[in-house]
């Protein structure tokens, strides 16, 4: 199991995973639907399964390019802590258990679920033809609000939608710091990426843009739905820690990309879930 955990990188689930709650709970205090602990756990279910797969995914299908590259040559598969195998069949396993999942939730939740999987796996092979793989890592990460959701309410609308595009907006852009890691190496390799297309110092600034985007879209929830002081006070620190996160990597200096990446993106997602969660009640 721990293994597996490593394969998955569990860790990482910091970042959707707030917003499925995110998702959830504005369906339960913006809808007549009302608290199912049930699709709550159906919801998480579908995280973990979708998740999972689309790591494992990832790993199998990288698995050459890993063990050329010195920063991911120690990932799990390249290392022989698990076979390519063992990976692909953990991926096909968590792939049947998001569909049937979903089969238990609603209809819509069913018929998207090709389409979910299609999104989040494929992810895995776009780098090897268009420098936009960082906004199809995105688009996979956004479909957690909107998801949750949708195990609610089986429609959709524009608020989640509002919150997709800022998960789209925020995991793109610190997707292309993150790549700034790995930019000489994609280049020899001949793999694609906003720095390698770019450069340092554009790939920077199409990431600031991301997160500017990222903000708004948060804040325009506000005219939409009634809001309290906690969600302004989660607003602040996600928006903070956007403006911190390039207040630590310089086009000369990645010493910090690690850190900007984990540990100011996992703060954002957390606290502003958390201020969210709070501010429903406070509303309600």
């Amino acid at each position: 199991m721990k293994k597996y955990f490593s394969l998955v990188t569990f860790s990482h689930t910091i970042f959707a995973m707030p917003f499925a709650f995110i998702g959830f709970f504005l369906a339960v205090t913006t809808t007549n639907h009302t608290f199912s602990a049930l699709k709550l756990a159906m919801m998480l279910l579908c995280m973990v399964f979708a998740r999972s797969a689309a790591m494992a995914f990832n790993r199998y299908l990288d698995r050459h390019i890993d063990a050329k590259n010195p920063r991911t040559k120690v990932r799990d598969i390249p290392a022989g802590r698990i076979t390519a195998k063992a990976a692909l069949t953990f991926t096909m396993v968590n792939c049947l258990l998001f569909i049937g999942t979903t089969w238990y939730i609603n209809p819509l939740c069913f018929y998207l679920s090709p389409v979910a999987l299609l999104v989040v796996l494929g992810y895995s092979a776009t780098k090897r033809f268009t420098f936009l793989c960082h906004l199809v890592l995105g688009l996979g990460l956004s479909l957690a609000p909107i998801g949750a959701y949708l195990v609610v309410t089986g429609a959709f609308a524009t608020l989640p939608i509002l919150f997709s595009a800022s998960v789209l907006c925020w995991v793109s852009g610190f997707d292309i710091i993150y790549a700034l890691q790995d930019e000489d190496f994609d280049r020899e390799e001949k793999l694609h990426s906003i720095p390698v297309f770019l450069g340092k110092v554009n790939a920077l600034r199409l990431s600031t843009f991301l997160h500017v985007l990222s903000a708004v879209f948060v804040v325009l929830p506000i005219f939409l739905t009634p809001v309290g002081w906690p969600y302004y006070v989660g607003l602040l620190v996600f928006c903070s820690m956007l403006v911190y996160q390039h207040s630590l990597v310089k086009p000369h200096d990645l010493s910090r990309v690690n850190f900007a990446f984990m540990t100011t993106n996992g703060i954002a997602s957390v606290v502003f879930a958390l201020c969210f969660l709070i501010d429903r009640l406070w509303i309600r």
